[in-house]
């Protein structure tokens, strides 16, 4: 079986992905740390040397590895399954669920972590609000074909179980 974590990005997919694998017995696999390790940098090093459409290319091939696990809990980056090849590949290798947030809860969020996403460097507080609102609206179309959404503020491992054992 294979669990996909999608959704946009400080919705908790890495750390709560962790723990709902280990509680699983499953491994963990994550889409934006696998990138990083391959090409021996960070995402956003990797966005500003060879910009976006280089990344997505990479993040699609990281993705399709996914097919060859087994009993694992995958986190995707925030847009991994936003184009129509990559959320029908998720969904027809696995489970899909989407931890959904406000804009509130992602800016509150978006203030307290360690880094910040690539596309929203360089930009004031209102500048991010308005990119989130905007990617929003172009991402829910496809966060919103997972079989199962659970707000990520209240996700813990027992609500994702929960959540897969109701769906099962």
């Amino acid at each position: 079986m294979r669990i996909y974590l999608i959704g946009y990005s400080y919705g908790g997919k890495t750390t709560l992905g962790k723990q709902l694998a280990q509680r699983l017995g499953y491994s963990f696999f994550d889409t934006d740390k696998a990138i990083e390790l391959k090409y021996r940098t960070t995402v956003p090093m990797f966005f500003n040397h060879y910009g976006e459409k280089a990344f997505r290319i990479i993040e699609k091939q990281i993705l399709q590895t996914t097919a060859e696990l087994d009993n694992v809990v995958v986190a995707t980056g925030g847009g991994t399954p936003c184009n129509e090849e990559n959320i029908r590949f998720i969904l027809e290798h696995g489970t899909a669920i989407y931890m959904e947030m406000t804009i509130d809860e992602i800016m509150q969020r978006m203030t307290v972590a360690r880094k910040t996403r690539p596309l929203l460097v360089n930009k004031t507080a209102d500048e991010k609000r308005q990119y989130i609102i905007q990617q929003l609206q172009q991402r829910i179309p496809f966060y919103s074909q997972a079989p199962l959404t659970i707000s990520a503020a209240k996700a813990t491992p027992d609500t994702l179980i929960a959540l897969l054992d109701h769906e099962s």
